[in-house]
């Protein structure tokens, strides 16, 4: 590992990934991985990515018109038409890099429907699109020499220097570092485990987007957050599965305890409507059945077809004593997306200089009040790919001449951690913004989210990951408390 880099980049979802292979060989970039590369909210999406790539039968304005209805027209328009313009020609280039999309006999690639798209345009790897976009882009980014990766690695700190960032790193076998940056660019993920239960991976704990609310960053629309309808009902795990869009997509209904359809007594468009609709339909149905029980039913479909179409979900069902040919599919809604984060331009830029956020971390604005689903992962690709676009161009008139000496270790230590920090914000969190919030306990909420993240900064406790995680849990807390407060005195 080097003492400086040009760029920072950490996270290593489809964002961070993509963004570091946009760099040419002589601009020295250094890839930090909170845990196993594999391990990422990208990693773990199923449907797949949307993109109008048959102009016959599709149109860009048909897919701006879905992203903006799905979000209630809340979205920043300009950046859906970069999302959607130059989305397809981000797809084709994953594809080139060796993803493995499903085809047609013809050689073009099998697109799907999922709920608030007008069109078939999800392109897709069976059901674990994401995971195969992450392995092929890992494979490439292996190849770059210069692009330096550290797995298992924690950024605990961020501080914002002239010509850049000095970088605080903890290491898997405790030890830490300090490196320099000239830019850095956050693709840290989301906030899901703020939550009790969440379809996100372990990393998700808003720690890219605490560092940049550090520095001063803007954190715009931090309380615009998914809650997925149809999350595998488990009993204990707070990380839970999801049971894609796209198996409605491919003819699954929703039916409540009683076994009857029920999402149309809410909107027209049924179980096919945007996610948060469905979400708030089955919260509505489990007050009117006085049940949380509710299920997905594909036993009409042929068995083949459902294992060939879904095999990881069917695979992962079968682990929980469900065979989905045969058996109904218990769902729930679970907190799965974040639509705000690091406010952003079109280039990634935030409104600190040098530093930039792609992926779930940032607010772009594509997503409005609510994303379209199968937009993120492309989210993630156009923006990543901009955010290096602009680094390039930035460094040929920037300053970026060596940092000069800077201390590279500092005392980490201090008392243990107390346990039951993160437990309290998860709490907290789910009792005051679920899918439908209640407003009137945020102002007690936020008062002791605010006393939790005073005591975990002054306490004087270890630098650890412990400690970084419940920091972040309870800043992003904090803050979503403070907005709902907001916006219910508007």
């Amino acid at each position: 590992m080097n003492r400086e880099y040009d760029v920072l980049i950490v996270g290593a979802g489809a964002a961070g990934l993509y963004g570091a292979l946009q760099f040419p060989e002589n601009i020295r970039v250094l890839l930090i991985s909170k845990r196993e590369l594999t391990l990422s909210n990208s990693s773990l999406a199923q449907g797949g990515v949307a993109a109008v790539l048959d102009l016959e039968n599709d149109d860009y304005q048909l897919h701006i018109q879905d992203t903006l209805t799905a979000g209630k027209n809340k979205n920043n328009k300009k950046a859906v038409e970069v999302l959607v313009r130059e989305g397809p020609d981000d797809v084709r280039k994953i594809k080139e890099m060796g993803v493995d999309f499903d085809l047609n006999e013809d050689g073009t690639m099998q697109k799907t429907l999922e709920a608030g798209h007008s069109r078939h345009r999800i392109v897709h790897h069976k059901d674990s699109t994401g995971r195969a976009i992450v392995e092929a882009l890992i494979e490439n980014v292996r190849n770059k020499p210069n692009v330096d990766i550290c797995e298992n690695t924690l950024l605990y700190k961020l501080e914002k220097e002239d010509k850049g960032f000095l970088a605080g790193l903890l290491f898997p076998d405790g030890s830490s570092k300090i490196i320099a940056a000239h830019y850095c660019i956050l693709a840290s993920g989301g906030i899901g485990r703020v939550y009790q239960y969440t379809t996100n991976s372990a990393i998700a704990t808003g720690d890219g987007i605490t560092l940049a609310y550090m520095l001063g960053a803007e954190v715009k629309h931090l309380s615009r957050i998914q809650f997925h309808p149809t999350a595998f009902a488990a009993e204990n795990d707070r990380e839970r599965f999801l049971i894609s869009e796209a198996v409605r997509g491919e003819g699954a209904v929703l039916l409540n305890c009683k076994g009857e359809r029920f999402a149309e007594k809410y909107d027209p468009r049924g179980h096919l409507a945007p996610r948060d609709v469905v979400s708030n339909a089955i919260m509505l149905e489990s007050k009117a059945t006085n049940s949380e029980k509710f299920y997905l039913d594909i036993t009409h479909k042929d068995p083949g077809f459902i294992k060939n179409r879904f095999p990881m979900i069917y695979e992962k069902c079968l682990e929980e004593n469900i065979d989905i040919t045969k058996e109904w599919i218990p769902v729930f809604p679970c907190q799965h997306y974040l639509m705000g984060g690091i406010d952003v331009d079109l280039n990634s830029r935030t409104t600190v200089d040098r530093l930039y956020a792609a992926g779930e971390c940032s607010h772009t604005g594509v997503h409005g009040a609510n994303r379209l689903a199968s937009n993120s992962l492309l989210e993630a690709l156009v923006f990543s790919r901009r955010a290096a676009a602009d680094i390039i161009n930035r460094m040929c008139s920037d300053d970026n001449a060596s940092f000069g000496e800077f201390t590279q270790q500092e005392d980490l230590s201090g008392k243990p951690l107390p346990h039951g920090f993160r437990t309290e914000i998860r709490k907290l969190m789910q009792d005051c913004y679920f899918v439908i919030p209640d407003p009137a306990i945020a102002p007690e909420s936020l008062k002791r989210s605010k006393e939790i993240l005073s005591d975990i900064i002054s306490g004087g406790y270890e630098i650890n990951r412990d400690f970084v995680e419940a920091r972040s849990l309870a800043m992003v807390a904090a803050i979503v408390f403070k907005e709902v407060i907001s916006k219910n005195d508007d």
